[in-house]
């Protein structure tokens, strides 16, 4: 099976954490999408990669085989899900059936740096957006490390059917199963 080490209850948004290796990136971008904390991990080192999840208690998301036949994996003291979708939606799906996820708090983390978003005020980000943007949206977020903004635009709206459709595509895989 390619889940190892991996406990499967319905933990709320905040308890789970993951590390993803560098074969899936565009997961880890959706994962915050929904509101889990994941890290993306570009360095070749996976030893570094283990320490960390090892360390920070996260999950390690990885099509690598050899990944999975760690010791600290294969005796459980570090979670590790083997992902055997090649497209990153499939991907999501494969980890939110395989760890029972379906609490989400979509939009709260920085969808490049991972790091919790911060309310704004129009008047705040003024300077740092379009003027089109700031006559058309009363609602900011900003990224304390990256400074990126964020807001309810049109960007947003199309996520956020991507977010229903992966919520309604969870619910039947539990109530098929």
């Amino acid at each position: 099976m390619a889940l190892r080490g991996v406990m499967t209850s319905s933990r709320p948004v905040n308890e789970v954490k993951f590390i993803a290796d560098h074969n899936v990136g565009k997961l880890a971008r959706l994962l915050r999408m929904f509101g889990y904390d994941t890290l993306f991990f570009t360095a070749k080192d996976d030893n570094e990669m283990v320490r960390i999840a090892f360390k920070e208690s996260r999950v390690i998301l990885t099509r690598d085989t050899q990944i999975m036949k760690r010791r600290l994996v294969c005796n459980g003291d570090l979670k590790a899900l083997f992902i055997t979708e090649n497209n990153s939606k499939e991907q999501l799906l494969q980890v939110l059936r395989a760890l029972h996820l379906n609490r989400f708090k979509p939009f709260s983390l920085c969808l490049e740096c991972n790091q919790p978003l911060i309310p704004r005020s129009r008047e705040k980000v003024k300077s740092l957006v379009p003027i089109r943007v700031l006559n058309n949206y009363n609602h900011y977020m900003e990224c304390p490390s990256c400074h990126r903004i964020y807001w309810q635009g049109t960007h947003w709206q199309a996520m956020t059917e991507k977010l229903e459709d992966f919520k309604r595509r969870v619910v039947m895989a539990e109530f098929e199963s």
